[in-house]
């Protein structure tokens, strides 16, 4: 029997490091930090090679300018996103700063608009394509724009130490991963924190050749074209969805061609923005994508790099991963440091991450990654303060809830192993032995598509990475599979593969495979009953029960389409049984001993990722669908 599989890269042991105990509060609290009384702003327009100036804001230590002998390493932010508030005279120091210990220490702290918004000159194009032979001045790129800006600020910015180093988080760590190619002699540290690494392929844009529509749309409804230089609109007005419920609001939109005419434009609906169009009109793996990919290009680094992602970064939990993997293969003998940790988008600065939903992660892990991670990275090599003695991967373990020290990632230490789909809607790790015309199926409607999350929710909520996945696995158009109580813990590490042969009576399916930790039923609270006599009282809601909880790992899909290629599309035959294969998200996480491993195969519209049909409403029609 051709059996589908889930294949897993399994971790005995390693070493094990918790977050140190904080120490108790002080009886009096110190007065709060100022930075605007420690700092001095300046904006200067920074030529490039082309003639072209970006906007430059510089806050440099006021001791500088008081004491010759003072002298500060510069830490810079390239961004897309404006460097306001612009004026010397209105202070934005402390969002230029990974953590307040930064302004303490004295940097001389740097914001550019990156070329062609805000208050930079030139086009802006979206996730730059690099040019890697340049041949004129007016060849010119993000490794260009910040040779140039870093050269221009040595020689101009006085009080520096002739080192800089360059961070960000999302689209600005993109920029961060972009401008060290062929990096300037003076940047000597370089931190891209949820790096966008290749659009198409599993960051913002798309997954398995599935629109990630949700999280798209809501992006483009602010992130608009720009006629720079421009400080922006004084106010930005919330999108009007005129709904609560973004699974409603895009099925009555029906179609991707009615969703492209709903943006709103200078107050007027029924508009199209660019780059949404750009987005949804470049739907397979082209040469506009491929030209925007930056790993191939990650070479002549000289930089010390520090990447760092979330394991549950629901836009770019791919990009980090791949940005040290290039880096790695590329620029043998470059510091280079991975950091992966539990938390959503940008969480090891905008939240504790303590906890993700009803998931509890038992220690404050932003505070231990910025106090043993990412400040003594930079003091190393921006200031020569000590040895940060920092592991080549450094990863927090859910589950057991601690933070591992590895000499790669994956773990050299991980091997493989594969789960089986099996009868009965079993999971194991034996092969099954059915007969090979075994197969289950289910009807797939695209009109009454699954949802990414059991609840109500407009955009994508960030918690969906861990959700419970109870609602999904009560749907006929679900196939479920688990595994009996695990009698040991397993520790999955490293990526995670899906395999499945499968027939479909249409021409086209969204495959979509998730792994789910399933925790104990006595995990939670006893259900609630039926109230007992006493003191009346109302009836409150019944909460949600941990017990029992089905706790997403890992989910994905992959578009029957792509099956055999992202470039060439193809569209499956009706009746023909097809192998498909692809990758899941990796992963670090232990299901502890009295839990189950359980896996979904379903196909998933709307949410996360997808998956509004092309054609019309009315020619959409069930299909049936097997699975091997």
């Amino acid at each position: 029997m051709r059996s589908p599989l889930l294949a897993l890269a399994l971790l005995a042991a390693a070493t094990a490091q918790a977050q140190p105990a904080p120490s108790p509060a002080s009886a009096a609290s110190a007065p709060a930090y100022d930075p605007a009384a420690n700092y001095t702003k300046y904006e200067y327009k920074v030529p490039a090679r082309d003639g072209k100036k970006l906007f430059t804001v510089v806050y440099v230590p006021k001791d500088a300018a008081r004491d010759a002998g003072k002298s500060y390493p510069f830490l810079m932010v390239r961004t897309p996103y404006s460097c306001g508030p612009y004026g010397v005279d209105r202070d934005g120091v402390r969002r230029l700063a990974p953590s307040e210990a930064f302004l303490k220490a004295g940097y001389i702290f740097v914001c550019q608009d990156v070329r062609g918004r805000y208050m930079s000159e030139g086009k802006f194009v979206e996730m730059t394509p690099h040019i890697a032979n340049k041949k004129s001045k007016t060849d010119v790129d993000e490794s260009s724009d910040t040779h140039d800006s870093v050269q221009w600020l040595l020689d101009h910015v006085k009080g520096h130490n002739g080192k800089l180093g360059l961070w960000g988080i999302s689209y600005p760590g993109f920029y961060v991963a972009a401008s060290i190619i062929d990096s300037h002699p003076a940047i000597k540290a370089a931190s891209p924190q949820a790096p966008i690494a290749d659009y198409f392929m599993r960051d913002d844009g798309y997954h398995g050749g599935g629109l990630m529509l949700v999280h798209n749309y809501s992006f483009f409804t602010s992130y608009k074209l720009l006629d720079n230089p421009t400080i922006g609109p004084k106010g930005s007005v919330p999108f009007d969805y005129n709904s609560r419920d973004g699974y409603d609001y895009f099925l009555k939109l029906g179609n991707l061609a009615s969703i492209q005419k709903s943006f709103e434009v200078d107050g007027k609906k029924g508009a199209r923005n660019p780059y949404f169009d750009q987005l949804v009109d470049n739907d397979t793996y082209n040469e506009h994508w491929k030209a925007r990919a930056i790993p191939p290009h990650l070479k002549g680094i000289k930089a010390a790099v520090l990447t760092v992602g979330g394991w549950f970064d629901a836009e770019d939990l791919a990009g980090p991963l791949s940005v040290y993997k290039h880096i790695k293969a590329q620029n043998p003998g470059t510091p280079n440091t991975l950091v992966m940790g539990p938390w959503v988008h940008g969480g090891w600065v905008r939240t504790v991450g303590k906890s993700l939903g009803q998931i509890n992660f038992a220690q404050n892990n932003t505070d231990f990654f910025q106090k043993n991670i990412v400040f003594p990275f930079f003091e190393q090599h921006l200031r020569g303060s000590g040895d940060a003695k920092l592991p080549e991967a450094y990863v927090f373990e859910t589950g057991t809830n601690v933070w591992r020290q590895y000499a790669a990632w994956p773990p050299v230490e991980a091997r493989t192993k594969t789960l089986y789909f099996q009868a009965d809607g079993k999971l194991g790790f034996s092969a099954p032995t059915a007969a090979a015309s075994a197969f289950d199926q289910y009807i797939s409607d695209p009109n009454k598509p699954v949802p990414f999350v059991g609840y109500t929710a407009l955009t994508m909520p960030q918690e969906y990475m861990v959700s419970d996945q109870r609602f999904a696995a009560t749907r006929p158009d679900v196939l479920v599979y688990q595994s009996d109580v695990l009698e040991e813990d397993v520790t999955v590490a490293g990526p995670v593969g899906a395999k499945l042969f499968v027939s479909t009576s249409g021409t086209d399916s969204d495959w979509v495979v998730k792994l789910i930790d399933v925790h104990p039923p006595e995990a939670g609270d006893a259900p609630a009953g039926r109230r007992g006599e006493g003191a009346p009282s109302d009836i409150e809601t019944p909460k949600s029960n941990f017990g029992g909880f089905q706790q997403l790992v890992r989910g994905d899909p992959l578009r029957g389409r792509f099956r055999n290629s992202f470039e060439k599309p193809e569209a499956m035959v009706p009746g023909k049984v097809e192998q498909i294969a692809f990758d899941l998200p990796t992963a670090q996480v232990t299901a502890e001993v009295l839990q189950a491993l359980y896996a979904q195969h379903l196909h998933e519209l709307s949410g996360a990722a997808t998956l509004v049909p092309l054609q019309p409403p009315d020619e959409v029609r069930p299909v049936a669908i097997h699975c091997r």
